[in-house]
């Protein structure tokens, strides 16, 4: 999952499920229009083999545009075949993903001058920075440095954090998440603790460069940001990769990074300016960006660069009656590669994150084969570089195989669960369309429950690959094993949840003894396939609910189908 884990919990109630959209299905209730579906034996073995070679060193943490790749590839297209899919992209396995391999050397200490004392950061432990342009150097000197609290410029909620500002050439200092992420419910000007695209990282870099800034450092604080200072060392030092773009990012910012909150304190400290209070102030609407007189930021790297050939994979199971229409399973192949070494292993292989949700799209294709073909057609989709800013599923998304106004609807996997069976499930984004529907009359089916997303101000529906086909209007749906596990309950399934966040996500130890228990996988898959099968067996097509962001994209591509 892109540099964050999800931390799983348990308990709420459920809720009613939206009427569904008159213009697609003449039913007033969207639950009349599911299918019931049978869910047949899914293979452990096969689950047990696939996940045991992608999470091998052999695959090196399978690393865009490395022999890992290559590895993974062939495996994906081999267990494909065997399981009976047919080449998805017109004769081909594989879809080609332009990217550019990028990787920061011989980086300099990210230093402060003027104002109180000078300050010299360490890279990797106190500051991290890239760049998204595609040059060999990078130069950041003497740049002036101003606080933009959240760098939010949302003009629909009259909120502009860069109002009247000019940051041209300047270093700009950011707030993770939202202004009111620590609203203990999901209402406020940013929904509370429903984070928001404008919480995410990606999108302050985005506004940054946007706003012409140098150099943008976004100051790491734990809760908000939902992971720890050794996920942002992890993620952000080594190769890096990004989108081929046709001016080779000279629109983007010089340098992009983090700092650790106490660097960040203190050099607000020595500007005379008091970092608490100014934090507190940037939550609401009206603030006005602080500059720190007289700092001066500089910063220099090279960059090493590649241009490479990256692939998604994809097999479909052609429909018998309408194979026109389309139902996704996604999930990402790729992981960090080499990375950080702890205790003398620098190998990041990603068996939770994401092998396990990889092998599921084999076990699932394995077992809707054996069912038999459905109404409409089943597409299996690996994607690359999700680790990377969900690349490969934003250049399936903009490049459909498959085109998305005839897409019914999908269902992404990704870090599937490795403790115990759970007798609930979470739904992250519960609410946002009438999938909710299909996934609830499967978790009755299977007598669990789903509950509620407790911690929605960590906007996870914006960090795994179903966020790009949403953001272009195909409803996806995202859930996870929940943590009221049959065996210790809650105690004991917060206690695998947090100890995997701790020690193993993006990390090193994220290998095969990171399952502790493949029974609560497997019956999560059970869900999996159940809804892939309903959603394949309907003539129905679900929406967005009403007042949702991906609504308006829905109608209008769905609109020029009909």
């Amino acid at each position: 999952m892109i540099r964050s884990p999800r931390v799983l919990a348990a308990a709420a109630a459920l809720f009613a499920v939206a009427a569904c959209n008159a213009s697609d299905t003449a039913s007033t209730n969207v639950a009349d229009a599911i299918p019931d579906v049978a869910i047949p034996e899914i293979s452990l073995k096969t689950m047990q083999d696939v996940v045991g070679a992608l999470a091998s060193d052999e695959f090196e943490g399978r690393a865009p545009g490395t022999p890992g790749e290559e590895k993974t590839v062939a495996l994906l297209i081999e267990r494909f075949q065997a399981a009976g899919l047919e080449p998805g992209n017109k004769g081909s396995w594989t879809q080609d993903v332009p990217l550019v391999e990028i990787t920061a050397e011989n980086v300099s200490p990210l230093t402060f001058t003027g104002g109180g004392a000078p300050m010299s950061l360490a890279y990797g432990s106190e500051f991290v920075a890239g760049s998204y342009r595609v040059q060999p150097k990078i130069a950041v000197k003497d740049s002036d440095v101003v606080f933009v609290g959240y760098g939010i410029n949302a003009p629909e909620k009259g909120w502009n954090d860069y109002a009247g500002l000019d940051v041209k050439g300047k270093t700009v200092v950011i707030l993770v998440n939202d202004p009111d992420w620590q609203v203990a419910d999901a209402k406020g000007e940013f929904n509370g603790r429903a984070m928001t695209y404008y919480g995410r990282w990606t999108y302050k870099f985005e506004e940054a460069a946007r706003q012409g800034a140098a150099a943008a450092l976004i100051v790491h604080d734990t809760e908000p940001a939902a992971y720890g200072w050794n996920v942002v060392q992890s993620s952000w030092t080594g190769t890096q990769y990004l989108a081929a773009s046709a001016n080779n990012g000279s629109d983007q910012t010089a340098a992009n990074g983090w700092i650790q909150l106490d660097k960040a304190k203190a050099l607000f400290a020595g500007a005379g300016r008091d970092f608490d209070a100014l934090r507190e102030a940037a939550k609401k609407k009206g603030f006005k960006a602080v500059p720190l007189t007289g700092v001066k930021a500089s910063l220099n790297f090279d960059n090493k660069i590649a241009r490479k050939m990256s692939r998604n994979v994809i097999g479909v199971l052609p429909g018998t009656k309408r194979p026109d229409e389309y139902v996704l399973y996604t999930a990402h192949w790729d992981h960090l590669g080499k990375c950080e070494p702890v205790n003398g292993d620098g190998i990041c292989n990603g068996a939770i994150d994401n092998a396990t949700g990889t092998a599921a799209l084999v076990a699932l294709a394995e077992a809707q084969k054996k069912a038999g073909a459905p109404d409409r057609s089943l597409v299996f989709l690996a994607v690359t570089a999700e680790e990377s800013g969900l690349l490969g599923s934003k250049y399936y998304a903009e490049n459909p195989v498959f085109p998305l106004a005839q897409t019914v609807g999908g269902v992404n996997m990704d870090a599937l669960s490795g403790s115990g069976p759970a007798k609930d499930i979470i739904v992250i984004g519960r609410g946002k369309s009438q999938l909710d529907a299909y996934l609830e009359k499967a978790v009755a089916q299977e007598k669990r429950v789903v509950v509620n997303e407790p911690t929605p101000e960590k906007g996870f529906y914006y960090r795994s690959d179903h966020f790009s086909l949403a953001k272009l209007g195909v409803p996806m749906i995202y859930f996870d094993g929940g943590e009221d596990l049959v065996d210790g309950g809650s105690d004991a399934g917060k206690a695998w949840a947090e100890a995997y966040t701790k020690d193993r996500y993006h990390a090193p130890s994220d290998d095969m003894s990171a399952i502790t228990s493949w029974d609560g996988m497997m019956a999560d898959l059970r869900l999996y396939y159940a809804v892939g099968r309903m959603l394949a067996m309907t003539d129905a097509w679900p929406n967005w609910n009403d007042g949702d962001e991906f609504r308006a994209a829905r109608d209008k591509s769905r609109g020029a189908v009909k």
